[in-house]
């Protein structure tokens, strides 16, 4: 089994503040009411990058996403308005214990939780340690993610994992330790028609 550990979309952003803000946003509504799914909250804050990793994430394993001050959190966990804020206020950065604290105690009981032949993959930007390195230290040799990230910048990489999630085909694993985790452009993905 394949457990998927999507990096998080920025709650601080611009595409956030117009969630929070919105009078008329039915996604808004539900945030306010109830609670809106944290993976359709993201997909708006982030567009295609977030919405290609959930889908692939969702075709080929179970989907964890990694928040700011929460850990890691399933993708259809329903989050309020109030949660999107506090997860606004925390930097996404491993030197901030409200960051790095919830991921690790988070990432060491689904570590516990899972089979010694599951895999666990990243996916998200290798280039820095901002959850590469809290992740290592509990994942280690475990933490893989797909090689052709290298050098993809996220709009590409959201493009990829639709294309991956529809098609059935999944992608090449890498272990994270050891990995090339810069690389030159990769070329541009053919249009689809």
């Amino acid at each position: 089994m394949h457990v998927f550990l999507l990096s998080p979309a920025s709650c601080a952003g611009t595409r956030a503040q117009q969630l929070i803000n919105s009078r008329t946003s039915p996604l808004t509504a539900q945030l306010a009411n109830g609670g809106a799914p944290l993976g359709e909250v993201f997909t708006f804050m982030s567009s295609l990058y977030f919405r290609g990793k959930l889908a692939y994430a969702t075709r080929f394993g179970r989907a964890y996403v990694i928040t700011p001050g929460r850990g890691l959190l399933p993708a259809d966990v329903l989050i309020r308005v109030d949660d999107l804020r506090k997860m606004a206020g925390v930097p996404v950065d491993e030197a901030v214990p409200a960051f790095r604290e919830p991921l690790v105690r988070d990432a060491v009981a689904l570590a516990r939780g899972i089979g010694s032949d599951d895999r666990v993959v990243l996916l998200g930007s290798v280039a820095t340690d901002k959850y590469v390195g809290p992740l290592l230290d509990v994942f280690g040799d475990r933490l893989y993610f797909p090689a052709t990230f290298a050098g993809r910048g996220d709009m590409s990489r959201g493009g990829l994992l639709l294309r991956c999630a529809r098609s059935g085909a999944p992608l090449d694993y890498v272990p994270v330790r050891g990995a090339v985790r810069h690389g030159p452009k990769p070329p541009k993905l053919p249009r689809l028609r």
